[in-house]
Formats: C-alpha cells, structure tokens, sequence
C-alpha cells in the first residue's frame, strides 16, 4: 500500500472512531439522561450500534478537526456520496440548546435544502424503492407544550438516521396547538422538532391531528380537544357523534355539523382550515424540503371513519361489529332530509332497529346477519347515505387541504382503517358500522381510492403487517384479503397505497408481511412504522428494523429476515480489528 492510500486509510479509521464517539455519547444521554430509562441496557444498544454501521459510507473520509471542534462526517448509502449529514462532536452535542429561530436556519442551510430537495428525475432504482418512516411517541409534544426529553428525542433520530430510515411521522395535536382558545396556535414545540429533524437529515410526515388522543388500540396518553371547543361540546352535546343509547363519543366533532357554525362563529371545516392554514404559515420555508407529507386527519385516531368501535371505558372489545354512530341531530336531520329527498319518510325516522350492539356478531343481529336488512331495499338505503356522508366529509375537508397547501411542494394524504375482522362474512358487519359501505356485493374502498386520485391524495392503509392464519378463527378475519382488495381498488382507481402497520409489532414475520405486500403486485409508495419507543432499539427488535429498512430499499426484492445478526457485522468486527494496535492513538486524535 503506498503512502497516499495508507493516509488515506488512516482517516478512515479516523472517521469511523468518530462516528462511533459521536453515537455513544447520543446513546448514554437516551438512557443515563432521560428521567424515564433508570435501568440502563447498553449491551442491547451496542447491538443497535452493530446493526446500524453497515449503513455508514466512508469512501470520503475526513480528517478531524481541533479537539474542541471536532466534527465527523457520516455517509449513509441510500444517498450520494457529497449528500452528508455533520454530526457534532460529542462534546457539544451534550450540550444542545434549543434554538427557534427557524428563519435563521433556513439561511444558514440554505445549501443543504438544496441538495436534500425532492429530485424531479427518477431512476428505475428510486422508483422501485420504498422509503420507510417512523412514527414518533404520540406524546413528543407534552400538555404544557414542550418538546418531551429533546435529549432522548435527539439520540433517537441519529439511530434511525443511521438505520437508513427516511424520516419520521409526528401527530400535531389540536388540543395542544389551539389549547389556549380561538386563533391562538402554539407551533414552537413542533417548531423545535422540526429543526432537529433537519439537522440529521430526516424528512418529516406531519398529522393534522383534529381527535382525541386516548381510547383507542395504542393510546398511551391522553389529548383531549380543546378546553375552549370541549365548552361548546357541554353546552350543546349534539355536536359529538351518538349512537343508538344516546352515548356521546368526545373523540372528533361529528361531520353532522361541518357546515354549521358552532364553534364560536366558525363552522368545523373552517376551524381545520385556520389550523391548517397558521401551520402552513408558520413551516413556510420548511415545506417541500423538511416537510414532505402532510397527513389530515378526518375522524378517530385521524382515520376517515365513524368511532363504532370505541374501547374506552370497555364499550367495545374485539371483535364486536361495533355501531352506527348517526344519532346526534345533525345526523339525524341530514338522514330525514335524504328519506324524504326520495318519498321514503318512514325510513329517515332512525337507523336500522335490528343493528345489535358493540360487541355483537352478525349472526346475532337481524341488521347484519347473512340474510339480514342489509341486503334489502332499506338496508342499501341507509347504508349508502351513511357511507356518503363520510366520503363527503373527506372531500370537504381535502379540497380545503388542498388549497392551502398546493403550492407548497408536500404531499397530502388521508388515512383509512383497516377493519379486518367479520371481513369473511358476507356483510362485512364492522366495516358497516365504520361507514365503509363494503359487502359482498359491493365495493366499499373504490369509491374512496378514485376521490383520493381525484385530489392526488395518498391512499395511506393500515394492517399491513398481519396474515390471515395469525387471526382468531372465529372472528372471521381477512386482512390479507382485505389489503389485496384495497390494493385493486387504488390501483384501479390510480391512487398512490402507502401502508402502516396497525399493531405494535417488531417480530420478522410481521416486516416479512409487509415487505410481501409491498413487493406483491401494485406496490407501495412509503410505509411508516409504528412506533419508536425505548422497546425498538433492543437488540432483535432493532435488527429486524435495519434489516426491513434495507429490503423496502431494495424495492422489496428481498424477504426472508436472518435468524442472527448478519446484517453489517462483517464490517464492524474488521473495523474494530483494524483500529486495535492503534486505539491509543486514535483517542488521542478526537
């Protein structure tokens, strides 16, 4: 080796020592620093640390700089050689302050927007690759409206960024951003977020959270609506949707009322458009570069959806057909109006009698069962009005999305839940009950897909991950069926399918799912993981992640997941046995 490559090669050992330095130092302030993690496992991190290295490019080493300003440049392989990311040195980045100033930012960096711009020209290689997100803990941004443990925040997004990932999905709460009242937005959380994001050279999916938090499959904490909207709600009850007993649901405000100012003056649509409007305000500059993807949330847990099948307080329990939620006054005007629209007034007095309750199966009910009201005149009725309202509502809500955010370079998507179970009977009872008008003899998710195409919004689908055999027989369940009729109809309609996985899973088969279906057929454009948590940097947890990271990058070629930890060790041990005899001084460099 002549003097120029050995030189050469010394800065890479360099760099790599580096990097490591600069990862550790992330890795002990997550787990010595943040108040919730007392009991340290730093073997499992080293495993991370192991996982994530064989992402690292060093082609273009750097040689360190001052020992108090040392700098390492990390180069990841899904990007080009010159696109970087500068890591600050460990020594100051235990020091991180908080810097708001996002329009100083974006100067500063105004160069590094470019280069990490969305490229108009796609290879064939781009085009088959599916970037993969990760959604952040739902409570980042905390009651008092603060980032929560910034710290922890920012070791974890140097992980993912080492583990390929292409960036992360957080929720922006209603309840938290507009708590203080009417047109008072409180950004600077999300504003703190999305400058960390930029410095490790993250992309950012933005929800616009309008429901509650807590009560659902997953909550973890609780966000409520707005106090100032949660007051209009006590005075007039009808403004939340109802089911047949009369129980409220606090979770989203009905769409029974979109077109009626009831909130202080202000329709709820023009509310969702304020909010949607100060963000796009606010996050400007950071729109198309940082921002890429904005997620508007249109029911429950942000899903286009009924709440039919609320779990708090034990109202509903899997898997129970759940019930129609169209008894507020609004609703019930809107089903009188459409009865009477075709002489057929008896019908508008109430929904169907025969429906059953919550945790009901539909063989039990008059409504759902095989040859049940469903099928007959009155049923299609009902049901196709009910159904209609919440695809209305959708397009409401996006066509105002989309115009608020058309020039700015994001995308928008909409988020539909997959309703598996029952998904084998020939009413397909929960998703009836969710406003999904899916039968045997009809197709309920078309119609959706073609108004999302007409938007050129993203179809974005949950329950990727699961297979039919994993499922309780007697609930009936199909998600593979399911994702593969969802699959038609985007593809029918040419809506692009992004795919989330509904459950909390890290095991291989549940990735090998999805890279199954991302690689079966009409594919995917993005899938975003739920969720990060200290339990996704444990060891098989976090491997299984580079390596799903890996393949969707692949465009999904590959998908068996290996039974060990052959991902990247190779290169780690030759780097370490490369560095010994010289470890001593190499410390004395950083």
């Amino acid at each position: 080796m002549g003097p120029t490559n050995t030189v050469n090669f010394d800065s890479q050992k360099r760099v790599f020592f580096n990097n490591m330095l600069t990862i550790l130092a992330y890795v002990y302030i997550f787990f010595v620093h943040s108040p919730s993690n007392s009991n340290p496992d730093i073997e499992n991190m080293a495993l991370t640390l192991r996982s994530s290295i064989s992402f690292i490019n060093q082609k273009e080493p750097q040689v360190p700089k001052a020992k108090d300003d040392v700098f390492a440049r990390v180069y990841f392989a899904k990007t080009k050689p010159s696109c970087c990311l500068k890591a600050k040195s460990c020594i100051q980045e235990a020091q991180f302050t908080r810097d708001n100033n996002l329009n100083t930012q974006v100067r500063i960096n105004e160069k590094w927007e470019k280069v990490h711009a969305p490229s108009v020209a796609h290879s064939h290689k781009d085009r088959m690759k599916v970037p993969v997100f990760v959604m952040l803990p739902l409570d980042t941004v905390t009651m008092g409206g603060n980032l929560n443990k910034p710290r922890a925040m920012n070791a974890s997004l140097m992980a993912l960024k080492s583990a390929g990932v292409e960036g992360v999905m957080v929720d922006a709460w209603w309840g938290l951003v507009e708590k203080e009242g009417p047109f008072k937005y409180n950004w600077e959380p999300y504003a703190e977020l999305v400058h960390m994001v930029q410095r490790h050279g993250l992309k950012l999916q933005v929800v616009m959270s309008f429901h509650q938090c807590g009560g659902n499959v997953g909550d973890s904490c609780s966000i409520p609506l707005p106090p100032w909207v949660l007051e209009e709600i006590s005075k007039n009850p009808d403004l939340v949707y109802t089911d047949r007993s009369g129980r409220r649901n606090p979770e989203y405000i009905s769409l029974g009322c979109d077109s009626m100012p009831v909130l202080r003056g202000r329709t709820p649509v023009q509310v969702y458009s304020d909010y949607m409007r100060s963000f796009r305000d606010r996050f400007r500059d950071y729109l198309g570069s940082v921002i890429i993807e904005i997620q508007v949330g249109m029911g429950p847990c942000g899903e286009l959806r009924y709440p039919s099948y609320p779990e708090s307080n034990g109202t509903w329990r899997f898997p129970g057909i759940g019930e129609f939620q169209c008894y507020d006054k609004y609703m019930r005007a809107s089903l009188e109006a459409s009865a009477e629209a075709i002489g057929k007034k008896e019908w508008g007095r109430n929904g169907p009698h025969d429906s059953g309750h919550y945790n009901q199966f539909p063989e039990d009910t008059g409504f759902f069962k095989r040859e049940g009201t469903w099928n007959t005149e009155y049923g299609k009725f009902f049901l196709d009005w009910y159904s209609s309202k919440l695809l209305q509502h959708g397009e409401t809500i996006l066509v105002s999305a989309k115009g608020i955010f058309q020039t700015c370079g994001v995308k928008l998507s909409a988020k539909i839940a997959g309703i598996h179970w029952h998904y084998k009977a020939r009413s397909h009872a929960a998703e009836l009950t969710a406003g999904y008008y899916n039968t045997r003899f009809h197709d309920g998710y078309l119609p959706i897909a073609q108004m999302l195409a007409k938007h050129g919004v993203v179809f974005n689908f949950t329950c990727m991950e699961m297979r039919d055999g994993e499922q309780p027989e007697h609930a009936n369940c199909s998600p593979e069926g399911l994702v593969h009729q969802v699959k038609m109809a985007t593809r029918i309609a040419e809506a692009e399918l992004a795919g989330e996985n509904a459950l909390e899973r890290y095991d291989a088969g549940a990735f090998a799912q999805v890279l199954s279906t991302s690689n079966n057929g009409y594919g995917l454009t993005a899938f975003t993981f739920l969720r990060m948590n200290k339990r996704l940097f444990e060891g098989d947890n976090w491997r299984h992640l580079v390596e799903f990271v890996r393949n969707m990058s692949e465009g999904g070629r590959r998908q068996r997941f290996p039974d060990s930890d052959s991902c990247g060790t190779h290169l780690y041990v030759g780097h370490i046995k490369g560095i010994q005899k010289q470890q001593a001084q190499e410390v004395a460099l950083v």
